[in-house]
This record gives structure tokens, C-alpha cells and sequence, in this order.
């Protein structure tokens, strides 16, 4: 992988540092990354880049509405992966696991590719679902999240004892928990993707997901018509689909818009902040009805200790890691003016 050094080390006119011969030992866990792979490190500093520059937004908004324990984890995500260290050809560092964290994240991603992709490819007759309610307002949001998950696991539960008593088959797939906001109406659209192996569970899901939320005290939450349900063609890419966190900070001020591309998209991110705490304690994506295989070595951490190695700080002037030493830049990528522009102008505090 090919680094740059920084302008600013050529403009004093001094010499490249030496590499300090003696450093003081650490400990690292994991396998690290593999700093050969230039586009992997070139998005997480994308990811790290706009996550700052969001995290410091949401930072903001989090103690205007007193929400402190918020504002610890923002500050947590923040500095992740912040220090780094490389030997031997690989990156090794500290990851915060937050689920708006889009470096750690993307890993979370590649993670559950590896494990899930093997078993869905055995599903040939598996079927994209999306169940969805009617969209509301924040204040009933948090609410509205937790009755999604009991009423997902109620279904799910519900045919799994019917299993068990020798009643029919239960239910399994894959889910992923995401939620949507609208900048027009100010309205929240929170909803499951799944993946399921058969047509026939597709069609019991819808059915009992509108069962379910059937009409309340005159209120109309769902309609089958608001369901969806199609064959999937390619797996991996609806595992992606399905994988990825829906919260979408990107959005369109016309949403009714065809065109994919605007010359003003916002960042709405007070209505990111209420999406993240009404998704305090789920899971994102989840299994159901069955099992992964058992893996011995998967609860096991790798340490290492490191003698020989160079140390990396991000450097969000530059997005990218720095070499303390040397001052190399440890990634090719460069921040589009275009982005940046939109990072440091297109931010909607407003609270939503």
C-alpha cells in the first residue's frame, strides 16, 4: 500500500525522522486488519471522517435535550480507532461497537457476511419480507420500537410452540430492526427486513404481522397493501441489504422525488439522535428458528504484544491517520470537497 507524506513535513524543509529504534511494548487483541487491502482503508477513513463531523453535531443536540448518557457514548464513538498501531501488515486498534459507529459497523457487516452468507445460500427458494406499521410521531417512537421487537418475537414464538406440540413447522430467517424518518412530516417509519427461506413463511409473516396490528381504538396502524414481499435473486446483496443499519442521515427534502441525486441533501441529526435512543437495547439484526453452527474459538481474544511497530493518529484536518513519527498519511483517501461542504453545511439541528 502506497502512503504519502504530509506537505507539511517538506514545507520546514526537515528530513524524514528516523524510526525510533526502541519503544515501549504493548498489548494488542485481535487478528488486526490487513493494511494491504487499500480500499478497505480507505473507507474506514471515509467512515471515520464523517462520523466525527457527525458525532460532534449529534454531541451537541444530546445536551441540549439532557440526555448525558447519550453524550458519553458519542464522545466514546468518537475517539474510536482514533490511536492506532501497525506491524507486520496489520492495523490492530480499538473499536467502540456503538450502532452509530459506521467503522465499526462496516466490520460488524463483514462479520455477519462470513457467518450467515454460507447458510442462506443454501435457502433456494428465500424471499425478501419488509413489515411495517404506519408512521408516528417522536413521542410515541421509543414505544412504537418496543412493541415492533415484542410483537416480531410473539409471531415467532407463537409457531415455534406450535412446533414443538407437532402443529406445523416454525418459522426462521433473518431480521434487521431499521427506521426511517421524514423530513416533511416529521414522522418516523420504524420496520423490519427479513430474509426467509420459503415463500410459504413470507406469506405466514404478512399475514400475521397485519393480524397483528390490526385496527386498535379506531386507529389503522398497518394494511397488507403496506407489506412487501419478492423472490430473492441475489443473496449476498439482500444479505447486504439486509445487514446494514437503516437509519438514513442522508435525506432528500423532497422525499417524493424520483431522481436519486439532490443538490441539497440534509442531515438530519436530531431526528438521528431520537432514532438511536429509541433503538437503545435492541438488536439490529437478529436470527430466528435456528442455530449457527458451534465455533469453539468464537468467544476467544487474541492478544499480542508488539515491540516493533508504528503508531497512527487520526487526524480529522487530513482525514486519515497520521504516522507519529513520520507524519504519513496511512490511507490514500481524500475528503471531496463536495462532502465536506455538506458535513459543515447541510447539518439540520433543528430538533425534530
Amino acid at each position: 500500500m502506497m502512503r504519502t507524506l504530509l506537505n507539511t513535513l517538506a514545507q520546514r524543509g526537515t528530513e524524514k525522522p528516523e524510526k525510533v529504534s526502541k519503544k515501549k511494548k504493548i498489548t494488542v487483541t485481535g487478528k488486526g486488519a490487513d493494511l494491504s487491502k487499500t480500499n478497505q482503508m480507505n473507507g474506514w477513513a471515509k467512515r471515520k471522517s464523517i462520523t466525527q463531523k457527525i458525532l460532534l453535531a449529534l454531541i451537541d443536540i444530546a445536551k441540549e435535550k439532557g440526555a448525558f448518557d447519550r453524550v458519553e457514548q458519542y464522545w466514546n464513538a468518537y475517539y474510536c480507532l482514533s490511536r492506532a498501531y501497525s506491524s507486520e501488515g496489520r492495523l490492530f486498534g480499538k473499536y467502540c461497537k456503538n450502532k452509530f459507529c459506521t467503522v465499526c459497523l462496516c466490520i460488524r457487516k463483514a462479520e455477519i457476511l462470513n457467518k450467515y452468507l454460507p447458510i442462506l445460500k443454501n435457502w433456494n427458494d428465500a424471499y425478501f419480507v419488509t413489515l411495517t406499521i404506519k408512521a408516528i410521531p417522536y413521542e410515541r417512537l421509543s414505544l412504537l420500537v418496543c412493541k415492533l421487537v415484542e410483537g416480531f418475537e410473539k409471531i415467532s414464538d407463537k409457531y415455534r410452540k406450535r412446533n414443538q406440540r407437532g402443529r406445523g413447522n416454525s418459522l426462521m430467517g433473518i431480521r434487521s430492526l431499521e427506521c426511517n424518518f421524514n423530513p416533511i412530516m416529521k414522522t418516523y417509519n420504524p420496520h423490519f427486513h427479513i430474509i426467509v427461506p420459503t415463500k410459504e413463511i413470507a406469506i405466514i409473516l404478512i399475514n400475521e404481522w397485519v393480524k397483528l396490528w390490526k385496527d386498535t381504538n379506531g386507529t389503522k396502524w398497518t394494511t397488507r397493501a403496506a407489506q412487501n414481499m419478492r423472490k430473492v435473486q441475489n443473496i449476498e446483496r439482500d444479505l447486504i441489504e439486509c445487514v446494514k443499519y437503516g437509519t438514513k442521515i442522508f435525506t432528500e427534502p423532497d422525499i417524493n422525488k424520483k431522481s436519486k441525486q439532490s443538490n441539497n441533501p440534509t442531515i438530519y441529526v436530531s431526528a438521528f439522535d431520537n432514532i438511536i435512543a429509541a433503538m437503545k437495547g435492541h438488536r439490529l439484526f437478529d436470527r430466528f428458528g435456528f442455530n449457527l453452527p458451534k465455533n469453539s474459538n468464537a468467544n476467544a481474544v487474541n492478544f499480542q504484544s508488539l515491540n516493533d511497530y508504528d503508531e497512527w493518529v487520526f487526524d480529522s484536518a487530513h482525514s486519515n491517520w497520521i504516522n507519529a513519527d513520520t507524519e504519513e498519511a496511512l490511507s490514500e483517501y481524500k475528503l471531496p470537497i463536495e462532502l465536506n461542504l455538506l458535513l459543515s453545511n447541510n447539518l439540520n439541528l433543528s430538533l425534530q
